[in-house]
């Protein structure tokens, strides 16, 4: 039986995922890429489904640190853990569903301007390691 998602609970899923396009597009930063990058992200997002979907697509914009990488990676991956933990105790179907939308939106947003810069991959392992599909 699933258990509906809390508003701070939706809010985490949707941390973890923008953060890590965030991450992945700072990796590897530029005006023209941004625009690419955020394009390329949005359509991973909207392929979302089920309460993954509803998590990214409903409520306030999550704040992220804007000061340095690391301050960033301390919000974001911790929160794409929690993000898993979150959906395997209350909707365990969409565990795949979540690793899948962020990976995606991660590759896209490399690959968006330039293909994938060795920044940009480490970034992306790092993001594999916090949703537990590394190796």
């Amino acid at each position: 039986m699933t258990q509906r998602l809390t508003d701070d609970e939706k809010l985490t899923l949707k941390t973890g995922a923008f953060g890590a396009v965030f991450m992945v597009s700072n990796a590897d930063p530029g005006v023209l890429a941004l625009f690419r990058e955020s394009f390329a992200a949005s359509g991973a997002m909207a392929d979302a489904s089920g309460v993954v979907k509803e998590a990214l697509t409903s409520g306030p914009l999550p704040k992220l640190p804007r000061d340095s990488a690391l301050e960033v990676e301390a919000v974001v991956l911790p929160a794409l853990r929690r993000g898993i933990e979150i959906l395997a105790a209350k909707e365990p179907q969409d565990v795949p569903v979540y690793r899948a939308v962020v990976l995606t939106a991660a590759d896209r947003t490399a690959r968006a301007h330039d293909g994938v810069s060795p920044a940009e991959a480490e970034v992306i392992e790092r993001i594999k390691d916090a949703l537990g599909e590394s190796g």
